[in-house]
């Protein structure tokens, strides 16, 4: 106020919050999220039933797409959420874990806010607890060649055995680790697995068990015309993005036919061009064609009669993945067709899965693209075989492309948790607390597996912490057998890869959350805000998610 007269900063209805209340808003946000997906972490693992807002259903235990699926207007929450996504697609696991130790550091946090220390100095205690944590975790990383197949193996059990197929997660780890070693490249001394490569595609019906690897490419498509064969041995095979059909003109054009012979004459011109189309192809040796655009009648018809099978408006990266699997080059003019563009299978065949017809192209020398045709009984478990199978392949191109493994079991994070206990103790008093808390927060991951378990926490946590002064550092929790037990031994691996983007991601996390002292929220004064809009408009202090 000057002279009586108020003066605005601010829009009329905004929304302020500052100081401890926007950081405990912020922090109880990010908790609650935490403590919504914790309960879905390790091989005891609950599910959770989410229901859109147009009754459609998914049942899953996967971090990032329980958080996806939840429709959140917190701000703060929604940093959560990106937390998530960012290590889905960084590392393709751990989504669940980076959630749930964000969840546990702002927890930690907010109990040495309650001390009275300053936020700035806890996010500098996190960030030198994070670099050491980092560095230690390389020094109890496992070296793993491309050609160990049992450890990849391994790897990808780890991943699934909290997923629905754990049950065939040994049959599933083969067919996985077989699809990543089959398209890995080395490149300037490195490997490189790019798992875009491995086409996934889903078929409900059967069992999970009923899934098999293609050493090539499953089309969703059926073959144009029922006088061509269902069935073609050592396959020549031409892929092609142009338009088997007349095209329409770019500008308007008319013509003038005054008689019945010019008509005549015109169709036979048309019929003529489609003929040398097809005549081209033929005459290339082609007895398969895979088109990204229409195939006219007329043409369709003399293929057919040549014996030649053709599929049409096959999809642009179905495209690409069938010149990587079979060699041939994508031709986008017949002119510059010959007998070198064409790629090369033992046999293309159109069979019937599930009552759909697909087309399979298999046998392919050297396949740097591969499908899983995923199978299981009902949509929902088909749909969450996917999300495993994602899960599994990343976790393998990680160990391939790294070479790093550490054990699980909570195993990692209790040895960083002692590391850092000890580091603590040469800093100064108040970065001291916040290492510590950072330390006591890495124990939610074995805490969090032994309680999904049914286990007594504390007791895990002192019988780990034996094991830890007994120099037993691959110690970690079995929920499955009740107890702890050497993880390498029984062959529980994660990637180097995915520990180190969890502990990074939810470190940054943190400090960045903690490091916000004023929320400015505009309201939204229309009336209704719709779909999404006003995150602002919602009061941040409650559980508004």
């Amino acid at each position: 106020m000057m002279t009586g007269q108020p003066i605005y900063i601010l829009k009329e209805g905004t929304e302020r919050t500052q100081g401890k209340d926007a950081q405990r808003n912020n922090i109880f946000a990010a908790k609650t999220l935490a403590e919504a997906v914790r309960s879905a972490l390790g091989p005891r693992g609950m599910d959770k039933m989410l229901i859109d807002q147009f009754g459609d259903v998914t049942i899953t235990n996967d971090g990032a797409t329980i958080l996806k699926e939840i429709d959140v207007v917190h701000p703060g929450a929604k940093f959560i959420i990106e937390l998530a996504k960012t290590q889905d697609q960084e590392v393709g696991d751990g989504t669940t874990s980076v959630v749930v130790l964000a969840g546990e550091l702002l927890k930690r946090s907010e109990e040495l806010l309650d001390q009275d220390i300053h936020a700035s100095v806890i996010v500098d205690g996190f960030r030198v607890a994070r670099e050491k944590a980092l560095e230690a975790l390389e020094k109890i990383a496992i070296k793993v060649t491309p050609d160990d197949v049992e450890t990849l193996k391994k790897v990808a059990m780890t991943s699934m055995s909290s997923k629905l197929v754990s049950g065939d997660k040994e049959f599933i780890a083969n067919l996985l680790v077989d699809a990543v070693r089959t398209i890995s490249e080395e490149v300037d001394g490195k490997y490189v697995a790019d798992i875009d490569k491995i086409k996934v595609e889903k078929k409900q019906g059967g069992s999970i068990s009923d899934t098999v690897l293609i050493q090539g490419v499953v089309l969703d498509k059926e073959v144009v015309h029922d006088g061509m064969p269902r069935k073609v041995k050592d396959a020549k095979i031409l892929l092609i993005n142009e338009a088997l059909e007349i095209t329409k003109t770019e500008f308007d054009a008319k013509l003038n036919i005054s008689s019945p012979e010019q008509m005549q004459a015109y169709l036979d011109q048309e019929q003529s061009m489609l003929k040398e189309m097809a005549d081209k192809i033929i005459n290339s040796g082609a007895n398969v064609v895979f088109a990204q655009k229409g195939i006219d009648d007329v043409v369709q018809h003399y293929l057919a009669k040549a014996g030649v099978l053709a599929v049409r408006r096959v999809k642009k990266s179905d495209m690409e993945a069938l010149s990587r699997a079979t060699g041939g080059k994508i031709v986008s003019s017949l002119k510059d067709l010959d007998a070198s563009m064409l790629g090369e299978a033992e046999l293309v065949e159109e069979r019937i899965i599930s009552d759909d017809k697909m087309v399979f192209i298999e046998g392919c020398k050297d396949p740097k693209s591969v499908t899983l045709l995923v199978r299981g009984g009902t949509e929902l478990i088909v749909d969450e075989a996917e999300r495993a199978f994602h899960d599994a392949l990343s976790v393998i191109r990680n160990v391939i492309e790294d070479g790093k493994v550490v054990v699980g079991g909570g195993s990692p994070e209790l040895y960083l948790s002692n590391v850092l206990e000890d580091y603590s103790k040469e800093l100064p008093s108040k970065t001291q607390l916040a290492v510590k808390a950072f330390s006591e927060a890495l124990k939610i991951i074995p805490k969090t597996l032994a309680e999904n378990g049914g286990l007594d926490p504390i007791e895990v946590i002192g019988d780990l912490n034996k094991a830890w002064k007994e120099n037993k550092y691959t110690y970690g929790v079995d929920p499955i057998e009740g107890k702890v037990r050497d993880m390498k031994e029984i062959g529980v691996l994660e990637p180097l890869r995915v520990k180190k983007q969890m502990i990074d991601s939810a470190a940054e996390a943190a400090q960045m959350i903690l490091r916000i002292d004023d929320v400015i929220a505009a309201k939204n004064l229309g009336g209704d805000q719709g779909e999404g809009g006003g995150a602002g408009g919602e009061d941040f202090g409650g559980d508004d998610f």
